[in-house]
């Protein structure tokens, strides 16, 4: 809000929109008494970035007294869009990719796994505690930022670090790892998964399971990889560990695969919806 003209909405203030094309990011419909007493949009777009079908509801089905056009959807995923079955533009998530960049030299020490994300226990699937005990019984370091929810399911060890959410930015931290992992509690879907590709900008190999937004962009083998079972995300892992030129090949492809989905191009593309 201090970088740009943000301003809170405020009837009283006359701080409200005013015509046009009106945008909600990450939000639907609720029950506020200012959209009735402003102009009538032009075109009214809601940015959807969740999986949630009540939302979709909210969303779409506006009071009839208030007169708003038809909202026309945006979505995050081709993942999001075939799971709830719905018409929409996609738009990935905007990245801000200049933050992030492949380090130059590897650091001295033992080959690192870690993962980023908030620090709550359904960002974690039961199976990855032992599947981390294993790794660090064959050597490999784990560091994981939003870690603090393992810390009663993981004994301490000398190459672990549980690092509460937040401690670093996205950017150093994900250059102190070797390959990015990434799966969630059984319960817990990621609409598009944005540390996904924050790691693939940092140029780093990604492991995740096959089940997200994410999934769409990864081509296995090539740029990244997926995996159904703890069984095949150890072998990943156990391979991409002993070959340090697969790890710089397909952290290199996964770069390449940032950069093309959010060139200036394709930004321009997506920039073009919101004012034609």
């Amino acid at each position: 809000m201090q970088r740009f003209p943000i301003r809170r909405i405020s009837p009283l203030k006359r701080n409200v929109p005013d015509g046009g094309t009106y945008v909600f990011l990450g939000a639907h419909w609720r029950n506020k008494a200012w959209p009735y007493l402003i102009p009538r949009p032009r075109r009214l777009i809601y940015v959807f970035n969740t999986l949630h079908p009540k939302v979709i509801a909210l969303t779409t089905r506006m009071p009839r007294m208030l007169g708003w056009p038809a909202a026309e959807l945006v979505l995050i995923s081709d993942f999001q869009r075939r799971m709830q079955q719905i018409d929409g533009v996609v738009h990935p998530s905007p990245i801000e990719i200049g933050r992030f960049s492949p380090r130059l030299t590897r650091p001295d020490g033992p080959f690192t796994v870690g993962r980023l994300s908030g620090d709550r226990p359904d960002k974690h699937h039961a199976d990855d505690a032992p599947l981390y005990e294993a790794l660090l019984a064959d050597g490999t370091a784990i560091r994981i930022q939003g870690g603090m929810p393992l810390k009663d399911r993981l004994r301490p060890h000398s190459q672990l670090e549980l690092i509460p959410q937040g401690r670093f930015a996205a950017e150093e931290f994900l250059r102190t790892l070797d390959v990015f992992y990434y799966r969630t509690s059984s319960h817990v879907v990621e609409t598009f998964g944005r540390v996904v590709f924050e790691a693939m900008a940092c140029g780093l190999p990604v492991v995740c399971h096959s089940h997200g937004g994410y999934a769409d962009h990864i081509r296995h083998g090539e740029n990244g990889f997926l995996f159904e079972t703890t069984q095949q995300a150890a072998r990943i892992l156990a391979d991409l560990k002993a070959d340090p030129g697969l790890r710089a090949t397909v952290g290199h492809k996964a770069r390449q695969t940032v950069e093309q989905l959010f060139s200036p191009q394709a930004l321009r593309q997506r920039l073009d919806f919101y004012l034609r």
